[in-house]
């Protein structure tokens, strides 16, 4: 499907740059008119997916994170949320709430609240070179008052 509007980003997965990423999105977002429930769902799926990169894919390195949104029709914003690091052994595990490689204070959430927060989520994983992360949400049509 044939974007309307697109934009591209690359940051260092460094922590400081999650929520930069994550008003980013919200930014490119505001142009479909969505509810403050609609940007606070986004704003959370986009950190989400940044975190896992920042954790999981280059755990103690620095490496490029990819933001790729494109506004498609009928009012969709599609995400994707690509890394170069070290992949995902297991999708189907690493989905799967309350599991987690990092353990600490790590919940195992992430995917979890990714899907919840979006109309759709697909994740593809290479071992060894990287994971992208794809998320669409429609943007409820709202009537003039």
């Amino acid at each position: 499907m044939k974007a309307i509007n697109t934009f591209s980003l690359k940051i260092p997965s460094r922590s400081t740059n999650e929520s930069f990423a994550r008003v980013a999105v919200a930014s490119f977002a505001a142009q479909l008119d969505p509810t403050v429930e609609e940007i606070s769902d986004i704003k959370t799926a986009v950190s989400e997916a940044v975190t896992n990169c920042i954790v999981h894919a280059y755990a103690n390195t620095i490496g490029d994170i990819y933001i790729n949104c494109a506004i498609l029709p009928e009012k969709r914003l599609r995400i994707k949320i690509k890394d170069k690091g070290c992949g995902i052994e297991d999708i189907k595990q690493a989905m799967e709430p309350l599991f987690t490689t990092a353990g600490g204070e790590r919940a195992g959430l992430g995917f979890a609240v990714m899907e919840s927060f979006t109309d759709n989520l697909k994740v593809r994983s290479t071992l060894g070179k990287g994971t992208t992360v794809t998320m669409e949400k429609r943007i409820s049509v709202r009537e003039n008052v």
